[in-house]
């Protein structure tokens, strides 16, 4: 089937699950679950292959982990689904209303955008994890993977297939996979103007450049994470290596991750080299400027890209600067608007670097690492804005709805003045 084909059929397709009631998309994603968990062996053994293919072709550790699904990422996958099933049902929802003075009743009411598209590279989860916040939010998913993980895609999609088909109340085009890891089908899905209402991209530079140039559908862009983590003089010292610690080690691989440490110079002479030694004994790599060099001098010396450089990998940046201006100048020319931190105990400092640092997540004491769907409640991301419209940060169910104005009224006619 044509990639044009799938869109027609998803659009088709979504004036039926548009319809949805609470009851039946609740049910499906049970059942999505449940079909997951039994072919969860299928779905693994394909995942193997795909792996197997990936380590031969001299993938990147970081890719290679992205891609791989684990027994324990697949029961985290079978219980964000049932997390979704538990978040209300943004569809028809009263966002705000108001009274005007002539009587009209003018109210802001959720509805779902239509059909969600996503482009997305060597990560299978979002295979299930999109086409069930789209179903719960009453659109229809049109997925496209990455020859990386074709094997995998296509076991899960059996298993949704499956569910779906006990639910006659669902159009089979609910949720469709282009199996069709080309860029030229990549191409025609981003032109598909007319079907697809939103388009997002999840995955490196190059495809995000590609859609940049070629969409003519609306796009929300998953952008790189060039996160940062400044260290206040003001910080809890404690906290301080804590958070550094697990910002930047506990899954190196993801958007979320710090790629820079920035550390005011108080901290420099006492504070910095402990937390480095233990850095570096979990195998980070730092790289760091001369101030850093004179206080650590296993450090390598930073060069100039290293700042805008999304490491995805046990490599850190390290620069201490003057203060929290510094600090904020600094992720003002390298910043990425993925997610951003800072350390502090004064809390003006606080507020005031959460007030001008332009990002969609700030996080004040605390790791970026929670800069995800899950951990913000929203049961799984469909991917996370780096953009300022129409959302911003990580998307869960309300980010793929938009609002009609409704307006009630008893007979007003409006007078030409």
């Amino acid at each position: 089937m044509t990639v044009s084909k799938v869109c027609q059929d998803a659009a088709e397709a979504s004036a039926v699950v548009t319809q949805l009631t609470t009851e039946q998309k609740d049910r499906l994603l049970l059942d999505m679950a449940s079909a997951i968990e039994q072919h969860q062996d299928a779905i693994i053994e394909a995942n193997a292959r795909d792996v197997a293919a990936a380590r031969e072709a001299g993938v990147s550790a970081t890719l290679v982990d992205r891609l791989t699904m684990t027994e324990r990422r697949m029961a985290g996958l079978t219980r964000a689904i049932r997390t979704i099933v538990d978040l209300p049902d943004p569809v028809g929802q009263v966002v705000n209303g108001w009274t005007r003075p002539n009587g009209l009743l003018i109210e802001r009411v959720r509805e779902p955008l239509g059909v969600v598209a996503v482009i997305y590279e060597a990560r299978p989860n979002v295979t299930a994890e999109v086409a069930a916040l789209c179903l719960k939010s009453g659109n229809c998913a049109v997925l496209r993977g990455s020859s990386m993980a074709m094997e995998t895609n296509r076991a899960i999609m059996a298993a949704l297939d499956t569910a779906i088909a006990e639910h006659p109340d669902v159009p089979a085009a609910a949720v469709q996979l282009i199996d069709d890891p080309s860029r030229e089908a990549a191409l025609e899905l981003m032109r598909a103007k007319g079907y697809v209402d939103l388009l997002v991209p999840r995955g490196g530079a190059e495809l995000i450049a590609s859609v940049e140039q070629n969409a003519t559908v609306p796009t929300v862009i998953d952008g790189a994470g060039n996160c940062h983590l400044y260290i206040d003089g003001t910080a809890d010292r404690d906290i301080a290596t804590a958070v550094t610690v697990n910002a930047k080690t506990s899954r190196p691989s993801v958007c979320n991750a710090i790629e820079t440490l920035l550390v005011h110079r108080d901290l420099a002479a006492d504070w910095l080299p402990g937390v480095l030694d233990a850095l570096a004994e979990a195998g980070v790599e730092i790289r760091g400027c001369a101030a850093v060099r004179e206080v650590w001098p296993k450090a390598v010396a930073a060069r100039e890209e290293d700042w805008g450089t999304e490491y995805l990998d046990l490599v850190l940046a390290v620069r201490v600067v003057a203060d929290a201006d510094e600090a904020i100048a600094h992720i003002r020319r390298w910043g990425t608007s993925n997610a951003e931190g800072i350390v502090a105990r004064d809390i003006d400092i606080a507020r005031r670097f959460v007030r001008q640092v332009d990002s969609g997540s700030v996080f004040v004491n605390t790791s970026t690492r929670y800069s995800d769907g899950g951990e913000f409640g929203y049961g799984v991301e469909i991917g996370v804005s780096t953009q300022k419209l129409h959302v911003r940060g990580p998307m869960g169910l309300e980010a793929l709805t938009t609002v009609k104005n409704v307006v009630w009224g008893t007979g007003q006619t409006r007078v030409v003045a």
